[in-house]
C-alpha cells in the first residue's frame, strides 16, 4: 500500500464453476479491497474471490488466463487488464 492508501495487485483471471474470478491472497493486499469489491466479492478462507460479470469481461477483453491489475483508487474496485509489450 502505498501512502495514500492504495492498493494494487496483479494476478491471472480464473474459470471456476464456468465464472470468470480474480482469486487475491489476503495477505497481498486482498484484505485492502475488501471494502470496495463489495456485492462483487467474496472472502474464502485466505483469498478474497472477485466474481467479474460476463459484460466487464468482453468490456475489458479479458477472459480465463488473461492477466489484471485490481486496485481501489477512488474508493472503487477497479480492473484493468494487463497486455504483454509486443515483442521488440
Amino acid at each position: 500500500m502505498n501512502e495514500e492508501g492504495i492498493v494494487s495487485v496483479q494476478g491471472p483471471v480464473e474459470k471456476i464453476e464456468g465464472k470468470l474470478v480474480l482469486r487475491i491472497p489476503l495477505e497481498a493486499g486482498g484484505s485492502e479491497l475488501i471494502g470496495c469489491s463489495r456485492g462483487i466479492s467474496q472472502t474464502e478462507k485466505d483469498y478474497l474471490k472477485i466474481t467479474i460479470p460476463e459484460w466487464l469481461a468482453g468490456r475489458l477483453r479479458i477472459g480465463a488466463g488473461s492477466l489484471v491489475s485490481v486496485d481501489n483508487r477512488n474508493g472503487k474496485c477497479n480492473i484493468h487488464p494487463i497486455h504483454p509489450s509486443p515483442l521488440q
